[in-house]
């Protein structure tokens, strides 16, 4: 238990000391607050769907948090450059803590970043139906966090080299934020995007968000709960079966 508290507070850390990647982290989703929650605000209001800033907002918490658990995972693949995860891979410590370790802190540092989506989201306009529901949204922050930090953590695992890592955001972390209904109500829906949302995990955590938050929610708070719980089984069995095949 040891390995996975340092590990833990080693991701944690080097998180923390980088202002630069803080701030930096925190573009897009104000760039996307900003720009589509007001830009695109007039259309949804007139469309009926009340505050598109209201809207949008537990989608963009989703996606600072799958980002940021995504790219923790992803970065195994400096550790590997540099000669960081050798060191740590030929310490006495069985490679389940390793994995367990390093994928925690990538969770909580993907929390902490949510977090500070959700204090910018406030400001923008965010209104939560009851502050009641605040602790939820937390909940469900964590599981999307543990949910991508294990994905990121099979990628980084199964990536050699950094020329794969265009080719994760242009054909995995892309198309799992935009079919995640984070920029687009879940009804009325074409019959083939329905089916693809509900192959990503992403989607119940955004829809557990948008319910924890401004009530609403499309699958029902249980169920993306449930959904949620076992992708986090799935990921994390797979991101441990691919931690145990990296060679050193």
């Amino acid at each position: 238990m040891g390995a996975i508290y340092i590990l833990w507070l080693r991701e944690v850390k080097r998180y923390l000391r980088s202002r630069a990647q803080i701030i930096a982290s925190l573009g897009q989703p104000l760039l996307y607050l900003v720009v589509l929650g007001f830009g695109l605000g007039s259309t949804f209001e007139k469309a009926g769907g009340g505050s598109y800033v209201q809207f949008i907002s537990p989608g963009i918490i989703g996606m600072a948090v799958l980002f940021t658990s995504i790219f923790s995972g992803i970065a195994l693949l400096w550790d590997r450059q540099f000669g960081f995860l050798k060191e740590t891979l030929v310490a006495p410590v069985p490679r389940l803590q390793i994995m367990a370790g390093r994928t925690l802190g990538g969770a909580t540092v993907a929390m902490i970043q949510g977090t500070l989506v959700v204090l910018i989201s406030l400001i923008a306009g965010l209104r939560p139906v009851s502050w009641t529901g605040i602790p939820l949204a937390i909940g469900f922050m964590a599981a999307i966090a543990i949910v991508f930090a294990a994905l990121g953590t099979a990628l980084g695992a199964s990536l050699q080299d950094m020329q794969g890592f265009q080719l994760v955001m242009n054909f995995l972390v892309l198309p799992i934020f935009f079919l995640s209904g984070a920029l687009f109500p879940m009804n009325n829906l074409p019959t083939a995007l329905k089916i693809v949302t509900r192959f990503d995990p992403l989607a119940y955590g955004v829809d557990g968000l948008r319910a924890a938050l401004i009530g609403g929610g499309y699958f029902g708070i249980a169920f993306d709960a449930a959904a949620l719980a076992i992708a986090a089984v799935v990921l994390l069995c797979l991101g441990a079966w691919r931690f145990s095949k990296i060679e050193i």
